[in-house]
């Protein structure tokens, strides 16, 4: 398990980070800490690995709040009485979503990857909280900018926000083609050093990180209120890889939320 160093020395109440693959009940193809209830594991061991990052990081489970993600640009805002949704039981997710925000202690904020990026945000001023699922297509639907936007309608200042861009695929592992290279120019300015080159006709390296980190500095975040990850979940056998592991794999967990 990773944890976000910066935020959580200095706000002990806080808990924000993402899960690896290693030390959980998972067999096969999903072994060990897979997360992921929606991805063939048995549920009784996705539950059992839950429950053991629940205990290191002392937030009971009932207390966790998970998404139906589904590669969108939905926003959420998390209340308490939504505290549990989709913890233990996929069904009960918070459906079509693929963002969260909440400004209530007691509520992990959960999200589930094998590539794509994690995004996590705090207003260090007001406490509120906030996490992303930004796959391809969440990131030109600017799912980043979205969480903002949500932020911002509550009382927050863009000053005021920080954002982390958590572990996900490298620029060298991300090979895509032109039709997820066309929406990647339709939302980036012009300007400053490509976060992609040509590997060969129709074929891509994409940088998804840096896009998302281009999208937040477009939306008006400043370059020292953004915090970049360089692990690849591709390149480290720490994570699991979509990609890597062509598509039968686990799924790692980002989280964050303020104890109470």
């Amino acid at each position: 398990m990773y944890t976000i160093k910066a935020w959580t020395d200095d706000f002990p109440g806080l808990k924000a980070g993402i899960t690896t693959r290693n030390g959980g009940e998972s067999k096969g193809c999903y072994a060990s800490l897979n997360m992921g209830l929606h991805v063939g594991d048995e549920s009784y061991d996705v539950v059992k690995n839950k429950g053991k990052i629940a205990q290191s990081l002392h937030f009971p489970l009932d207390k966790w709040t998970a998404a139906e993600q589904t590669h969108g640009n939905n926003v959420h805002t998390v209340d308490p009485l939504e505290r549990g949704r989709g913890s233990t039981n996929y069904s009960t997710s918070i459906k079509d979503t693929d963002g969260f925000v909440t400004s209530h202690k007691g509520i992990l904020l959960t999200m589930c990857y094998a590539d794509c990026v994690p995004l996590y945000f705090l207003d260090k001023h007001t406490g509120k909280i906030g996490a992303a699922h930004a796959g391809w297509k969440g990131t030109v639907g600017k799912i980043g900018p979205a969480v903002i936007t949500r932020f911002l309608e509550t009382g927050s200042r863009v000053s005021d926000i920080e954002a982390v861009i958590g572990p996900s695929i490298c620029r060298n592992c991300y090979v895509v083609d032109d039709r997820v290279m066309d929406g990647v120019k339709k939302v980036l300015e012009d300007g400053g050093d490509l976060p992609y080159n040509l590997k060969e006709e129709g074929q891509y390296h994409l940088d998804l990180k840096e896009v998302n980190r281009l999208l937040l500095l477009q939306y008006g975040l400043d370059e020292e209120q953004i915090h970049t990850s360089g692990y690849c979940s591709s390149c480290s056998d720490d994570f699991y890889s979509f990609r890597r592991d062509e598509g039968n794999t686990g799924r790692m967990m980002s989280f964050i939320g303020w104890k109470e």
